[in-house]
């Protein structure tokens, strides 16, 4: 019941994470709710969020160590990691991801906060994006997923294929279940649930700066699918999640340019089997929070611009010891940044430096 309580009796201002958490998904297990988002080259990758109101967010861990690629031992700026999807299921957390370049994997764990199995390539592919599972009631496993247009010439529609049932493998050619071209273009980040005996996709479109929020529907898995706008005005890509009090909520990104994609969210009711979403900016009559940023475990906040050398960090009494690297242009060329997001609007970051060490031609600190 402690979910419920805290849900009731909290009031919030979005964003309710002011922080680079891109095309978030969400679960609720038991009282607890899960999020992942995009790390696209940054390592450790597939950050993983927990909350216990919806509102207030611990970072406690990532899914992976290291991206699959020697590729990213040298920086891929934009690429990599893009917009996993959680799931529990069979006991498990499930998170599955697309690399535009590379194609589906797939990791899983029995504890979101220790140790997640090596990511698996179940779908080696060029310009599959944003993966979602779904497991139905008679335990197929589908995955639908989207189309990055700059690698493979199109976009605008949505996939649905099956997996086999450990969800390492695609097993079939796949079908275009909803083509977006005339009213939803670059409809993508789709996320796949069932309510009522109805299949719902809830999917953005119109592009990350000025798009809307697409919800689909259909009686078949495969479609044909029915859609509606539940909400515009550059809201984009996120989750539908269920509280413990069964109130529904939108999780979901805002673009704020060089902040980044700052999670929001927004209350959700059903109204004859639609999701309708209501803008909100504060809740209750609670006074409201506001500058809400990440908490963490310590050091969890720190990623390295693509897969480091071992050699790169070392930690002893307390400090942390940083190898000098050749670096050929500006440092957008660099790997080896230690790196965290923006934690707020304005905010304050200081460092003691021992520059004792460096050699002639050597340069370190914090920028």
């Amino acid at each position: 019941m402690i979910g419920v309580l805290l849900l009731a009796a909290i009031s919030y201002r979005n964003p309710v994470i002011f922080a680079d958490y891109s095309d978030p998904d969400v679960i609720r297990a038991g009282s607890d709710y899960y999020l992942v988002a995009s790390s696209f080259q940054c390592v450790p990758a597939l950050p993983i969020l927990h909350s216990l109101d919806v509102v207030h967010w611990t970072l406690v861990n990532y899914a992976a160590d290291r991206l699959p690629s020697p590729d990213f031992d040298g920086p891929q700026h934009g690429n990599g990691m893009w917009a996993p999807s959680i799931r529990y299921h069979g006991g498990f957390f499930w998170i599955f991801v697309g690399d535009p370049d590379r194609g589906i994997f797939m990791t899983r764990s029995r504890d979101p906060r220790g140790r997640w199995d090596p990511l698996v390539l179940i779908k080696d592919a060029k310009g599959w994006i944003d993966p979602c599972p779904f497991w139905d009631d008679d335990g197929s496993l589908y995955l639908v997923h989207a189309w990055a247009k700059s690698r493979v010439g199109f976009n605008s529609v949505l996939s649905m294929n099956r997996l086999s049932a450990d969800g390492r493998k695609v097993i079939d050619s796949g079908t275009v279940v909803f083509d977006g071209h005339e009213h939803h273009p670059t409809i993508e980040g789709p996320k796949l649930y069932k309510r009522n005996g109805w299949y719902y996709i809830f999917a953005p479109a119109g592009g990350v700066k000025n798009g809307w929020q697409t919800v689909l529907r259909a009686k078949n898995i495969f479609g044909p699918y029915e859609d509606k706008i539940v909400l515009e005005d550059g809201n984009h890509q996120g989750a539908w999640v269920e509280a413990v009090d069964g109130s529904s909520w939108f999780v979901h990104f805002k673009d704020r340019g060089a902040y980044g994609r700052l999670v929001h969210l927004q209350p959700m009711s059903w109204v004859n089997d639609w999701p309708v979403i209501r803008v909100a900016t504060t809740l209750l009559s609670v006074p409201a929070q506001t500058g809400v940023s990440v908490p963490h475990k310590a050091g969890l906040e720190w990623q390295w611009l693509g897969n480091p050398k071992r050699d790169w960090l070392s930690l002893r009494n307390g400090t942390m010891r940083l190898t000098a690297v050749p670096v050929s242009g500006s440092l957008w060329s660099a790997t080896n940044l230690l790196l965290q997001k923006f934690p707020a609007a304005a905010f304050t970051a200081t460092t003691r430096v021992d520059v004792r060490g460096l050699r002639a031609g050597e340069r370190a600190g914090l920028v």
